[in-house]
């Protein structure tokens, strides 16, 4: 089983340059009041933090394999009274095994490049979600690292490891039975596809 090929947790200052509404772009995408939602690979929570207040009361499970981080997003949750999330150290290709039950969307998000076997990750997706739920996958475009720039600076994973929107549906399509419902350019530098089960 092939390491999650991690490209450095962003800082809130330079994420926030680039979603400085991340709540905003969650609704764009579809998720709602009642959903139950999983983040995978989801870091020190710049996405699970506005999902848990978009989905309050219902569940939001925050997946990572860095425990470090995990920590960090549930001290950041407790200072925020934030009490729907569920913490979940692990591997995202064993999804069922961290959650008690299907939920209705799973976000992958600026993470998908870097996963060594897609095709297990989609299946594990697939797997977890409840009928007519919903995957995301927000990904940065396939430019040159050089170009994509925050604050002077170059940001985003290495260019090879970048995927373009067609490379990224192709890769879920092919693995399980989703179809594609829509496609959301996220500018500066993202896309977000978002599929259905």
């Amino acid at each position: 089983m092939t390491r999650f090929q991690n490209t450095a947790q962003p800082d809130w200052d330079w994420w926030g340059r680039l979603w400085p509404t991340p709540g905003e772009t969650l609704r764009a995408l579809g998720v709602r009041e009642g959903m139950t939602v999983a983040e995978i690979g989801c870091g020190n929570g710049y996405f699970v933090l506005p999902a848990a207040r978009i989905t309050d009361p219902e569940t939001v499970y925050a997946l990572d394999i860095e425990q470090s981080l995990l920590d960090e997003l549930a001290d950041l949750a407790a200072l925020q009274r934030i009490e729907n999330i569920e913490f979940c150290c692990g591997d995202a290709r064993e999804l069922t095994q961290h959650l008690p039950e299907p939920v209705d969307c799973v976000v992958i998000a600026n993470t998908f490049h870097g996963v060594g076997d897609q095709a297990e990750l989609v299946k594990a997706v697939f797997d977890a979600l409840a009928p007519a739920g919903r995957l995301i996958v927000i990904n940065w475009h396939d430019e040159p690292s050089e170009q994509t720039t925050i604050a002077g600076e170059s940001r985003g994973p290495p260019t090879e490891l970048r995927m373009s929107p067609d490379e990224t549906e192709t890769a879920v399509l092919e693995a399980a039975g989703f179809s594609r419902t829509d496609y959301v350019e996220l500018p500066p530098y993202h896309y977000a596809l978002v599929f259905e089960r």
